[in-house]
């Protein structure tokens, strides 16, 4: 009778169990309700169900720094969904994702430069990511950065990224003071600035070939002086009025360019350099310059730290004799992937990296970002980056953030340019290939501006 009794008590608290509305149930997706809620900034005071979901994310070298990565432990440890992190080498990463995606065999969440034609050519978001228009995150992120991200209105991805944190000309003020050198503000005064610097023993500038799209940087960026040269250059090129063989001042930067590396400005071993060495070889004096994001500063003095960060200054890249300083909005952007199994609890942490907390952790605790691309956040600027921004009034946005079909060809055109470096093309013939790859993306996206 007793044990009856115990039976019949025990199967009246498991039916509760199962019949009860709380942190157990689960949306149309699978996913519990007040775990979703919590790590969005709703369901306050609700307990959290623990969810044994492992997400995997693909994303290139670089993209992904040790805070994020801290931050996913967290999200795990509150939600209990692990993120498996899937770090491809930035030379091979595009070719794995479009494998990957063509094969219908997406990872939850994966990695993308933003960029309206990248997003619709090289990653056609459309049927490859979801529409994240309605995430709470969306209402405070920079316009600019979301505009970037955006199809016919609707929203395909989260970046999280220190956007105001453009590549410009790192020096080593020591060494031009010594050498009696000021910034230069024209090409022709970077190339008697570089000459004079190769003449002391130092190699003039850092130019890490090896990744195949750093170099690209050089061109691209300037965009706003070529824009300023040509008026209407970008807004033409987006209706297929003018070709980049057409503009003059694109040709004399890659002229410059050539010009460099044939002077030996780069140095020896350019095309074996990376960027991840960046850092320390400026730390050890042997390079006076290089074009990197600001916070480079940073990995130089822990490099060496005999080293101050008050040693470096900044300038903007004067291909061109741009004075330009030039704004990228977009950057390494997280997608949803269409067909994952896990779309609700990729969004879920999506809004978890996007909660103010997190991203001032995200600041705080990664040393190449000053700032990122949501209001309200404490910057770190430095009173050199304060002086750089003062510098420039004249600001712009390069060229493959305005100009349709220069992101998705960005590897491309590392190639072309390390041709021209080799003396196997002139920069004709790379402006010429630009054209040619603009064309053939606009016939796939069917462009009214290409059509015959």
């Amino acid at each position: 009778m007793r044990r009856r009794f115990w039976m019949l008590l025990l199967l009246v608290v498991v039916l509760a169990g199962c019949s009860g509305n709380g942190a157990g149930s689960k949306d149309d997706n699978g996913t519990p309700t007040n775990a979703a809620n919590a790590a969005s900034g709703g369901g306050a005071g609700e307990p959290t169900a623990k969810q044994n979901i492992t997400l995997t994310y693909l994303a290139s070298q670089g993209w992904i720094f040790d805070a994020e990565m801290e931050l996913a432990k967290k999200f795990e440890e509150q939600t209990g969904i692990k993120i498996d992190y899937q770090i491809i080498p930035a030379d091979q990463y595009f070719n794995v994702l479009k494998t990957k995606l063509n094969a219908k065999e997406g990872p939850d969440i994966f990695g993308g430069q933003s960029g309206k034609s990248e997003i619709s050519l090289n990653y056609n978001v459309t049927e490859n990511a979801v529409d994240l228009s309605d995430q709470e995150w969306t209402k405070r992120e920079d316009p600019l950065s979301l505009e970037q991200l955006s199809l016919d209105g609707k929203v395909y991805a989260l970046t999280i990224w220190d956007t105001g944190n453009s590549f410009v000309m790192v020096y080593n003020k020591k060494i031009f003071e010594k050498l009696g050198l000021t910034v230069p503000k024209t090409y022709e005064e970077l190339k008697q600035a570089s000459l004079k610097i190769k003449e002391s023993g130092i190699t003039p500038i850092y130019e890490p070939i090896a990744d195949g799209w750093h170099h690209v940087l050089w061109f691209a960026e300037p965009g706003p002086r070529y824009d300023e040269l040509t008026p209407g250059l970008y807004d033409d090129l987006n209706a297929n009025r003018k070709k980049f063989a057409d503009d003059p001042s694109m040709l004399t930067a890659l002229t410059q360019m050539k010009e460099m590396y044939d002077l030996g400005f780069f140095g020896d071993n350019t095309f074996s350099d990376t960027g991840a060495d960046t850092g320390n070889k400026l730390a050890g004096g042997e390079y006076a310059m290089s074009l990197s994001a600001q916070s480079v500063v940073g990995d130089i003095v822990k490099a060496n730290p005999e080293m101050k960060e008050e040693d470096f200054g900044f300038f903007v890249i004067p291909l061109a004799d741009n004075q330009f300083y030039y704004v990228n909005p977009g950057g390494p952007s997280k997608f949803v992937y269409s067909k994952g199994k896990h779309i609700e609890a990729a969004k879920q942490y999506l809004a978890f990296l996007a909660q103010p907390e997190n991203l001032q952790y995200l600041i705080d605790n990664t040393p190449s970002f000053t700032n990122l691309n949501f209001p309200g956040l404490k910057d770190k600027y430095s009173d050199a980056q304060k002086e750089l921004f003062a510098s420039y009034p004249k600001k712009g946005t390069d060229i493959q953030n305005i100009v349709n079909y220069v992101n998705p060809q960005w590897m491309d055109m590392g190639k072309d340019i390390a041709a021209m470096f080799a003396g196997s093309m002139e920069p004709a013939d790379i402006l010429a290939n630009i054209d040619k790859r603009r064309a053939d993306m606009a016939k796939v996206a069917k462009d009214p501006a290409w059509a015959e």
